[in-house]
């Protein structure tokens, strides 16, 4: 009886354990379903935000990045020629958003051949109304407005035309997601955009947007060509009282070796710049 009871008592130990172990298999295999089915969710998830996406959502992101109210700076402008010869000029700008247009304007303090010339750049929500761009020369003593067709002349002697100054409205071009691509340890979306315009001055861009903040990193100019013309270059990006901003860049025309590296000092965002500011009067005025 004794050897009998053993048994069985030997036998329920034994039964005992397995309903244990497969009842911890079970609870592990849940465990591990509930985990593959949260990954397969979050995958899907991803992968659908990444393919809703489209090149326009994209550049739209990067356009529509928030920049305060109102900002002050101090401008550096470096131009280098292909000998290495360089020119330095010191700026002062302001700019400021009321709403349906965003204005801003810059005051050359340095040297002496350009110092007290100004310029101006109102840019519109309006996607009909074209920016407004105006230039004073003190040696002219008047204020000249450029005109469409001067859109594509270079600013001051620097590798930025007047075009470049101004807003690029969103539907102007065509947008295209090419791919993705990693810049400085940064995921970018690869964008080309194509102008609806046949005779605008560049066939198409190529800009390189950070995934996370939708900051550009690098943006490619072609000729009407289609030959590579210039490169934008993003080096360096803060973020001051909240707000992403571009403190250095430089922009090189490939086609003739010429580099202008700007760079921004002493910003001050929100401070209330006054409306009076950007006007044809305060141009001649100065600061």
């Amino acid at each position: 009886m004794y050897i009998l009871r053993k048994r069985k008592t030997k036998f329920f130990e034994i039964k005992t354990k397995y309903y244990n172990y497969k009842c911890k298999n079970q609870k592990i295999m849940k465990t591990i379903k509930i985990s593959l089915i949260a990954m397969a969710v979050l995958f899907t998830a991803s992968f659908s935000a990444f393919a809703q996406m489209t090149g326009r959502e994209i550049v739209k992101k990067a356009y529509n990045l928030p920049s305060g109210d109102d900002q002050t700076s101090t401008l550096t402008m470096t131009l280098i020629n292909k000998s290495g010869q360089t020119r330095i000029r010191k700026i002062k700008q302001f700019s400021k958003d009321f709403g349906d247009v965003e204005k801003s304007i810059m005051f050359f303090v340095t040297p002496a051949d350009v110092k007290n010339t100004s310029f101006m750049n109102w840019s519109y929500d309006d996607d009909n109304k074209a920016d407004d761009q105006w230039i004073y020369l003190p040696a002219l003593k008047k204020v000249k407005r450029i005109s469409s067709d001067s859109k594509s002349d270079y600013f001051m002697g620097s590798d930025f035309t007047y075009d470049d100054l101004g807003d690029r409205k969103l539907d102007a071009d065509v947008h295209k997601l090419l791919r993705e691509e990693t810049i400085d340890g940064h995921a970018c979306y690869v964008v080309e955009s194509v102008s609806k315009d046949e005779d605008y001055m560049y066939s198409k861009t190529i800009t390189w947007i950070r995934k996370d903040n939708f900051v550009g990193l690098k943006k490619e100019f072609y000729d009407e060509d289609g030959e590579l013309l210039k490169v934008l270059s993003i080096k360096k990006v803060e973020k001051i009282e909240g707000f992403w901003v571009i403190t250095h860049s430089e922009m090189k025309n490939v086609q003739n070796n010429h580099k202008t590296i700007i760079k921004l000092a002493d910003i001050s965002i929100n401070t209330g710049v006054p409306a009076s500011k950007f006007s044809e009067r305060m141009m001649m005025r100065g600061i």
